[in-house]
């Protein structure tokens, strides 16, 4: 993950991704420091793990802005979190069949 602190610089932790889904993920914090509730950050996995069909095609594309929504408890030895939840920032995938066509039955608009 990468992000910049409120002072402006990059700044790097090493994680591992547990529960990804289309919409977040849980990572564990290997190193790095603290980062705070609802900063912006990068998520990035290895050119290796990308591969995985497992992995939503967002995650499988390179790097995907998130934002760290929940802050783990407090690891006694380093002072860090354990872990963070990131909402994935990516546009919602559309069922342009299904929501189009049920939003143009008896709908008109004129401009």
């Amino acid at each position: 993950m990468v992000w910049r602190d409120a002072r402006g610089t990059t700044r790097f932790a090493t994680v591992v991704t547990k529960n990804v889904s289309e919409q977040g993920a849980f990572v564990e914090c290997l190193s790095g420091a603290p980062i705070p509730l609802y900063r912006l950050v990068y998520l990035q996995l290895e050119r290796t793990a990308r591969s995985s069909c497992d992995l939503p095609e967002c995650l499988r594309q390179g790097k995907v802005l998130s934002a760290i929504y929940r802050v783990g408890a407090t690891t006694p030895k380093t002072g860090t979190p354990h872990g963070y939840a990131l909402r994935l920032l990516v546009e919602p995938r559309r069922l342009l069949h299904a929501q189009g066509d049920a939003n143009d039955e008896g709908h008109s608009a004129t401009a």
